[in-house]
């Protein structure tokens, strides 16, 4: 079932705070556009697991063991290349600024503090509305 259109300003505001709070968290917890992977560390990536294949397959039919080892090193390699984000990627410690520069900021809660503070707050709020 789809959210509704307050719904999803809420769950907007929720992350906007999740990543002013805890940027390094908040990019562990969910994947969105901007971490996607790069196509060019991505196509790279594969281009030297497929080279570090030819190459243990090389080291095995020729019975150079240390060639395999090279091998498959550069697949490690490859593979580790391929799934890293480039140095100054979203989500590397940068401060990252609120997605709307007009986005009102919620008020201190008075139940603790911090991001667990403010749900439960708002929890409360909205079952104090139904009930």
């Amino acid at each position: 079932m789809p959210l509704s259109e307050h719904e999803q300003r809420l769950l907007e505001q929720l992350e906007q705070q999740l990543q002013s709070e805890d940027p390094k968290f908040a990019n562990n917890l969910g994947s969105s556009p901007k971490r996607s992977l790069s196509a060019r560390r991505l196509t790279l990536g594969i281009l030297i697991v497929v080279v570090g294949l030819l190459i243990v397959v090389l080291a095995v039919s020729q019975n150079l063991i240390p060639l395999g080892v090279v091998g498959f090193v550069a697949m490690l390699a490859g593979v580790s290349w391929a799934l890293s984000k480039p140095k100054g990627a979203i989500g590397d410690g940068a401060p990252v600024k609120p997605a709307t520069p007009g986005a009102r900021t919620m008020r201190t809660p008075t139940s603790g503090s911090g991001f667990m503070g403010r749900l439960e707050e708002r929890w409360d709020r909205r079952r104090d509305n139904r009930g």
